[in-house]
């Protein structure tokens, strides 16, 4: 690259000063990092070459950078002034991103003077205040349970982006603090005294604020709110637990009342939840009184209480809304039975198909396979039929023997009677079926009796076959005819037609349709004499009982429909100017055919385009053959033709063996051909539109890629960019992973963690930075296999148990990585909270420095351990210890 300047430098000293130059260029420019888009880098101006002629729109630009980077644009000023200015589209940080910028500034004015300079861009730094990790940007919500000692509840991090390293101390307060609070210069809030949920104390809001050694200063808020606690079971007084109930009870009477006092709530039962826990579709309960009421209605006679008649419930008490503390008892229904079921059927509705010779004496229908009493006991489960009346029954049906609930026919069912048309050959029989013992429950049993016809007629059409004629021209849906079916039998049954063969063409499987319903023929599609000139169907009819099949021929009636095709349909062109007339331009020659037309019936004509009438055809009629004929000379000179290129549409109709009067008569079809056609002036003509030669500009365009080529230059652009887009990004994981892995640590400040003589700092300091590698679990799930309870952090996987017991947790997998505790939730563990003693502290304090690898050892050789750990939050919380003050 600096020979490439040095080259530059040469050339414009050689040129003597004639060249273009970028002035204030090379040069280095600052910036600050996390500079807004538009912000000034360096301003640059451009000396004109001795032409003077202007640069180029859209130089100077940027034609590469060292690294790689969009961070940086060329705005122009006025006059030969520019500027170079942030885009915005990436980030200057000075901590993490690249602090030099090499920008290769280009520029090219219209006569393609060019010049390359380089500016040096340098990231400054600014000092930028301290930041709160994860949550705690936004606020966090911390939970202490009523009770708790004094001491350790949370330990707030931050951190200053201008400290990579982390070893700069930050300084933490808590603003207008309330004196149940305080905290300490590195961000461990602690409580100073005895928090009482019932006292008034149910949530405090903090203001926490962190400084740097410069100032800067930022905040955050945390709301630490009060658990309350709830450890006595609900106790049941309701003395009855065997209740006896009457069946048919409405639904909504109440059948027990069950009440229960909780020795948390000084006695109120408003404060209580009642529920039944086992399922029950007869009974449900109150959840707020425990009144027990019917929900439905609950029958002796059916169902599982036909057999047993008792139901047990049990009733489930809890606290509400104090964390689950519950009851359970269990009560028993006894259910009585009344009198109360009717003689039933299985359905009261029969429909009875019967064949119309069906001999007299056959039994129809025998009730008593579908009648029951569902009563336990006689009499009450005892009934009988009355005998059968309805419309048209009279004379033809009869219960025999009286009473048995048998109907036997005993009359004619002809369908073709008269008297059985009238009735509409469907009869209606009523019989009651009736208990035979008080009350005297009775139901209505409808029986319809239906004739059914026999198949005495065959089913035939109306002609023996059917011939159709339809022109080729027609279009789809054009009616063809209608075939037409009929069967004698009574009553009639509608008809379907189907086509089963034929109607089949090349290109098509169907050209015909057939409507169903009606018989009527359609095309479906237009049909063509030339290719099918006859079509035979077989058209199938049926009514579910029989079938019939008839032919049916389509005579396809010639039309006039094809248009001519020609070769070539589309040419190109190119004659001298000075061409003679009555030549064959390029013994082009068309050749037409026509598939309903004869050879002689084309007639050839030249439509828009033949401007001054330049080209005919010959012969322009009578033949499938023809020639493009020169008949007038071009006179560009004299100012008559003007135009050099020409397009030519060509029509060639099939009516020339057709009289005029035919002609407005008969069908026409045209086809078309398209010629473009070229006028190549003389090798001395010289076109004086422009400076220069039109007539090298000529040739050059025979040389052009056809507009239809459009996506060859697409391809290349967008190839081009996706692989300049692959080079950004692998440049980009380069920078990052040689950032990441080659950090630049220098020796400074660096202290032993022990000094002699302060053997318990060094422990404390120990077990702090033991607690920075805890992980934040942010969310709990139930293990399928053993279904004991776990945490989880979403992000790193780690997972611990929680103990089921003392809700102590169990380390599964340590993270690498240091993280703030994780907020306490409401009602978690307390039972363990207040029986943990100090031993178990100290053990657990102890696996989680051996978990972390950090443990320190005293001078005798023991392990350290923390202090005055605060059992309120080391269990569900696992912030790291800090030691008492």
């Amino acid at each position: 690259m600096q020979e490439a300047i040095i080259l530059l430098a040469l050339l414009g000293a050689m040129s003597g000063g004639e060249a273009l130059h970028l002035i204030l260029l090379p040069a280095t420019g600052n910036v600050a990092e996390n500079s807004p888009p538009g912000t000034s880098v360096h301003k640059f101006s451009v000396k004109l070459s001795a032409s003077l002629s202007p640069v180029i729109p859209g130089f100077p630009q940027i034609i590469n950078s060292n690294p790689l980077t969009e961070a940086f644009r060329v705005n122009s000023l006025p006059g030969t002034y520019f500027e170079v200015v942030t885009t915005g589209k990436e980030q200057l940080d000075f901590e993490t991103g690249p602090n030099i910028f090499d920008l290769q500034i280009y520029v090219k004015d219209e006569v393609g003077v060019t010049d390359l300079q380089v500016l040096t861009v340098q990231v400054t730094d600014v000092n930028e205040p301290p930041q709160f990790q994860g949550n705690l940007a936004e606020g966090l919500h911390l939970y202490v349970v009523e009770g708790a000692n004094p001491g350790f509840i949370y330990q707030v991090e931050a951190f200053d982006p201008e400290d990579t390293s982390r070893n700069i101390p930050l300084s933490y307060f808590l603003i207008s603090p309330p004196k149940s609070f305080r905290m300490s210069a590195n961000g461990t809030l602690f409580s100073t005294t005895e928090l009482d949920f019932e006292a008034g104390h149910r949530s405090f809001h903090l203001i926490v604020e962190v400084r740097d050694s410069g100032g800067l200063k930022a905040s955050t808020e945390l709301q630490v709110n009060i658990v309350n606690l709830n450890d006595e079971a609900p106790r049941f007084t309701s003395p009855t637990r065997v209740y006896t109930i009457l069946e048919e009870l409405s639904p909504g009477t109440i059948v027990a009342n069950i009440t229960a006092e909780d020795p948390d709530d000084e006695g109120f039962p408003s404060h209580l939840l009642y529920s039944i826990t086992t399922f029950s579709k007869y009974f449900m309960i109150n959840q707020l009184t425990g009144t027990i009421q019917v929900a439905q209605r609950i029958d002796r006679d059916a169902g599982e209480l036909r057999q047993n008649p008792t139901i047990s419930l049990e009733v489930l008490v809890k606290d509400r809304p104090y964390g689950g503390q519950e009851n359970r008892i269990q009560i028993t229904f006894i259910v009585e039975d009344v009198n109360d079921n009717p003689a039933t059927c299985q359905k009261f509705t029969f429909s009875i198909m019967v064949p119309e010779r069906t001999a007299k004496g056959t039994l129809l229908l025998d009730l008593n396979k579908f009648c029951f009493d569902d009563d336990s006991e006689a009499p009450n489960n005892r009934f009988s039929f009355t005998m059968p009346s309805g419309v048209g029954s009279g004379g033809r049906f009869l219960q025999d023997p009286a009473g048995s609930g048998k109907i036997v026919l005993i009359g004619d069912l002809d369908y073709e009677n008269p008297s059985n048309l009238a009735a509409g050959n469907k009869y209606t029989v009523i019989i009651q079926v009736q208990d035979v013992a008080p009350p005297y429950y009775k139901n209505n049993i409808y029986v319809y009796i239906l004739t059914s016809p026999e198949n005495e007629f065959p089913l035939i059409f109306d002609r023996p076959s059917y011939v159709f004629d339809v022109s080729e021209r027609r279009p789809a849906r054009t009616r063809v005819g209608q075939v037409r079916a009929t069967d004698k039998d009574l009553p009639q049954s509608s008809l379907v037609y189907s086509i089963s063969t034929g109607g089949a063409s090349l290109q098509y499987p169907n050209v015909f349709w057939i409507n169903p319903k009606t018989g009527e023929l359609q095309l479906v599609t237009k049909v063509d004499y030339e290719t099918t000139p006859i079509y035979i169907l077989r058209i199938h009819a049926t009514n579910n009982e029989d079938t019939s099949s008839v032919t049916v021929t389509v005579n396809i009636l010639e039309e006039n429909d094809e248009k001519p095709i020609c070769t070539p349909n589309s040419y190109f062109l190119a004659l001298p100017v000075d061409l003679k007339v009555g030549t064959n331009i390029q013994n082009f020659k068309l050749t037409c055919t026509d598939l309903d037309s004869s050879p002689r019936s084309f007639r050839y004509s030249i439509g828009p385009g033949n401007v001054n009438n330049h080209f005919t055809f010959s012969p322009n009629a009578g033949s499938n053959v023809t020639r493009l004929l020169l008949t007038s000379r071009f006179d560009y000179a004299g100012g008559f033709d003007k135009i050099w290129d020409y397009k030519l549409l060509v029509y060639v109709t099939d009516d020339n063996l057709l009289s005029d009067r035919k002609k407005a008569e008969a069908l026409v079809e045209t086809g078309t051909v398209t010629l473009s056609i070229k006028v190549v002036p003389h090798p001395t003509t010289i076109i004086t539109t422009t400076p220069r030669p039109r007539v090298t500009y000529q040739v050059l365009r025979k040389n052009v890629y056809s507009p239809s080529a459009w996506y060859v230059p697409f391809v290349i652009t967008l190839g081009s960019i996706l692989l300049l887009g692959l080079l950004v990004y692998l440049v980009v994981l380069l920078a990052k992973g040689i950032h990441r892995h080659c950090p630049c640590k220098t020796g400074k400040n660096k202290e032993p963690l022990i000094k002699k003589g302060e053997t318990k700092t060094a422990e404390r300091d120990v077990v702090v930075e033991t607690i920075q590698m805890n992980t934040i679990f942010d969310g709990e799930a139930i293990d399928p296999v053993t279904g004991e309870t776990y945490e989880f952090n979403s992000k790193t996987g780690a997972r611990k148990w929680k103990d089921p017991l003392t809700q102590m947790p169990r380390w599964k997998e340590s993270s690498p990585q240091g993280a703030a505790p994780r907020r306490v939730t409401a009602g978690e563990g307390m039972g363990s909270l207040r029986s943990a003693s100090r031993e178990e502290d100290e053990l657990t304090g102890k696996a989680w420095a051996e978990d972390a690898g950090l443990g320190s050892r005293n001078e005798g050789g023991k392990p350290g351990t923390p202090k005055n750990r605060n059992p309120a939050f080391m269990n569900r919380a696992s912030p790291k210890p800090h030691p008492g003050k």
